[in-house]
């Protein structure tokens, strides 16, 4: 066998690819080609048993000899690949610290946000204090101890989201009344913002979440005249002291005598206009004395105590104070939106 060509051809061939390669990824396929399992050098020592004895030591050394070589020049074009590798992503990556930064956009409130913590701060100003409940009520404390009867259309299923056989999503806030009134002795005075749920479909004017803030005072000698001196305040301070507030009688089960509130439209000013269907007037809450089986089911005594109860929809209050023309936009999250309000 001449050891001496086999070195050579293998040498010679280690050059070619080793020229070729121009990366890392190429420069590993040359490693494992010469030096891996099935590389040519393992090959050669395979041959090792073939040839006569006296030239094994020289071909073992031989191949020890060109490993070693073909070892460090793959070590050293590594390094040098690498080293340039990274210089080249460092230069990609290089930042110019003289540059401005980019503008970092802020958020905003939220509508419903400014407007629940504009209500909220009003009424804790008039001595009201935050009352808040369970979102998952049952059906005694969204209904029963509310004075609403068993057959009432508030309870079938196209307008409530019920759980189970028991329990529901709350359709007011008006539980949260309720589990006061059990739990606090008078005088009471407490506003109950939150999330409620209605079986309605999302469109312009109807969403199946939306938010509710719900008024309750109980004491001795509340009269009719103390609800409507606290809606007439509360409608001064979010929607300016040039409309005029109405009550017209109406019927709600937990309160007697009850009211509708109205105030003088926002856009025409009592005029007539598209918005309030010319009438002059737009609705916002309802209202009413607190009924006295309301009082007695609670645990309130309806011949030492009166009290008065109320419920806006935050969203309808937040739609008229910025002239919002659809419920969706409050729930959508669109920047060009929100940035509107900050």
């Amino acid at each position: 066998m001449d050891i001496e060509k086999i070195i050579s051809d293998v040498k010679e061939k280690f050059n070619i690819k080793y020229n070729e390669a121009q990366d890392l990824d190429s420069l590993e396929e040359v490693r494992v080609k010469f030096l891996g399992k099935n590389g040519k050098i393992k090959q050669l020592y395979g041959k090792m048993a073939s040839i006569p004895d006296e030239q094994k030591p020289i071909l073992g050394k031989e191949l020890n000899k060109v490993k070693e070589e073909i070892n460090n020049k793959l070590q050293e074009k590594k390094d040098k690949l690498a080293a340039e590798k990274k210089k080249r992503q460092l230069e990609a990556e290089r930042i110019d610290v003289t540059l401005p930064g980019h503008k970092i956009k802020k958020g905003s409130q939220h509508p419903l946000s400014i407007v629940t913590s504009e209500l909220e701060e009003i009424f804790i100003a008039m001595g009201f204090k935050i009352a808040v409940g369970p979102e998952v009520e049952d059906e005694y404390y969204n209904f029963k101890a509310l004075n609403i009867p068993e057959d009432h259309p508030a309870r079938d299923l196209q307008d409530t989201l019920y759980l189970d056989d028991l329990f529901l999503l709350r359709t007011h806030t008006s539980p949260v009344q309720v589990r006061t009134m059990e739990n606090t002795s008078p005088p009471i005075k407490i506003i109950a913002p939150g999330r409620v749920y209605r079986a309605d479909e999302l469109d312009a004017s109807h969403s199946p979440v939306f938010h509710q803030l719900e008024g309750l005072v109980v004491d001795e000698n509340i009269t009719f005249g103390d609800l409507k001196g606290t809606i007439q305040i509360m409608v001064e301070q979010i929607f300016g002291q040039n409309h005029s507030v109405r009550f017209r009688p109406s019927y709600f089960p937990f309160t007697e005598p009850s009211a509708e509130v109205d105030v003088s439209c926002i856009v025409c000013g009592g005029e007539g206009c598209s918005l309030c269907s010319y009438t002059g007037w737009l609705e916002i809450m309802g209202s009413g004395l607190v009924h006295p089986r309301v009082l007695k089911m609670s645990g309130i005594n309806p011949q030492e105590y009166s009290g008065f109860a109320f419920g806006m929809g935050i969203d309808r209050i937040t739609l008229l104070k910025y002239g919002i023309d659809d419920i969706r936009l409050l729930q959508e999250n669109d920047r060009r939106f929100l940035q509107q309000f900050k």
